[in-house]
């Protein structure tokens, strides 16, 4: 399992889309569009999943807890063992 990521088009920086995710069931998934905020243009950018991919490691949360801190609520599990349930 790993975190969808997108690269913010303004700063080239990655950004967290908050959907936890294994590779092979992301990858499988049909195309979708969504929106992401971005922390660092504190506005939201627009996405196709085919744009995203599953990084490894969560990114790091800043040491103030700050704007692009993970929150357990912004987080969306997607997994073929999510999808059974």
């Amino acid at each position: 399992m790993g975190i969808v990521m997108v690269k913010c088009p303004d700063t080239g920086r990655d950004i967290s889309t908050g959907i936890v995710a294994d590779r092979a069931s992301f990858n499988a998934t049909p195309v979708f569009f969504a929106r992401v905020y971005c922390p660092m243009c504190q506005t939201e950018h627009e996405w196709f999943a085919g744009e995203a991919w599953v990084s490894d490691s969560e990114p790091c949360a800043p040491p103030d807890g700050g704007p692009d801190a993970p929150l357990d609520a912004d987080v969306i599990e997607f997994s073929a063992s999510a999808q059974a349930q």
